[in-house]
């Protein structure tokens, strides 16, 4: 029930994930709106099942009031499976507000020693670097993002086999000194952390592969990533635009027209699904609200090596 054409992007990648996987896939929501959806796909022989959340969250909802004002939403629902054991992992692309709170203040919990859980986002470039927070927490203070280089060292290390991962500051330069208050502070107490911390990058130097993981707050991580996602999109429009405009570039564009699909997939939010919530006691994935049902499958497969290589495990094991 979370994304912006609930639930039918939901309910087509889930149904994908089980045919891809042959996982469980549990649904959360309004019983009878889930059902119907279904009936547009061929189940037969999947392990899906619904579950009945009779309460929805809209977007505007503010986080407060959600954590004990709706307890039937699906996704209190969703996440006290995962909190009981009868789920391994829960995906959203619905308020992520709401998801962050009930995650955190109601229904799993911070990991011990964890100060503040942060969203993970892994950015389409050279050696795939982990961007962390990236809105979790807009307002920082410098032990918060100290731990983010922890737990952004950990997941890396866990979830996507690097023996020793570099992890950066992002900054408004690479020299020693350069940044706000907040980076000041932290540069220090990430020096000192058990982490291969490599000092400043920039953002251009992020997006080139200069470390495994750039840390920053939520507020500005969060800025720019969408700043980065649409500036994606508008170079793949304008290229083709002014392709299609030329009739001289009319067969240029028959052969050209792979290689953007190619661009485009690779540079798309669809490519990893979600954002990993990490530093709680439990695997979550926050998903865009637009999410397409390529989205949400692979959000199901990044939830998938999170629980199969233990990531929480990993945090916890590192924070202490």
């Amino acid at each position: 029930m979370g994304t912006d054409n609930r639930p039918h992007p939901d309910v087509a990648g889930g149904v994908m994930a089980a045919r891809e996987w042959g996982d469980d896939i549990i649904f959360t929501g309004d019983r009878a709106i889930i059902q119907a959806a279904l009936q547009r796909h061929d189940t037969a022989g999947l392990n899906i099942h619904v579950v009945h959340a009779e309460q929805q969250i809209a977007m505007d909802e503010k986080p407060s009031s959600i954590v004990r004002g709706k307890p039937q939403s699906s996704i209190h629902v969703g996440m006290e499976l995962v909190k009981i054991g009868e789920a391994d992992a829960f995906i959203s692309a619905g308020n992520t507000g709401a998801t962050l709170a009930v995650a955190i203040l109601s229904k799993l919990k911070r990991l011990k020693g964890v100060q503040r859980p942060a969203l993970g986002t892994t950015f389409p470039f050279p050696g795939l670097p982990l961007s962390i927070d990236n809105g979790a927490n807009a307002d920082c203070k410098a032990e918060y993002l100290a731990q983010f280089g922890i737990i952004g060292s950990a997941y890396m290390q866990c979830v996507r086999g690097i023996a020793n991962p570099t992890v950066g500051i992002i900054s408004n330069g690479e020299e020693e000194g350069k940044g706000n208050i907040l980076v000041k502070e932290a540069t220090k107490l990430l020096a000192a952390a058990p982490i291969n911390f490599v000092g400043n990058i920039e953002p251009s130097d992020f997006i080139a592969g200069a470390a495994n993981v750039g840390v920053t707050d939520g507020f500005t991580g969060n800025i720019m990533l969408k700043t980065a996602e649409a500036t994606a999109k508008m170079i793949v429009d304008a290229v083709v635009r002014n392709v299609e405009s030329s009739k001289r570039m009319t067969t240029g564009m028959q052969i050209i027209r792979p290689a953007i699909a190619a661009v485009e997939r690779d540079l798309s939010a669809d490519t990893f699904g979600g954002a990993p919530l990490l530093g709680v006691n439990g695997v979550v994935i926050v998903c865009h609200g637009g999410s397409s049902p390529m989205a949400i499958k692979n959000s199901v497969q990044m939830a998938r090596l999170a629980v199969e290589n233990d990531v929480v495990g990993a945090i916890k094991a590192k924070i202490s």
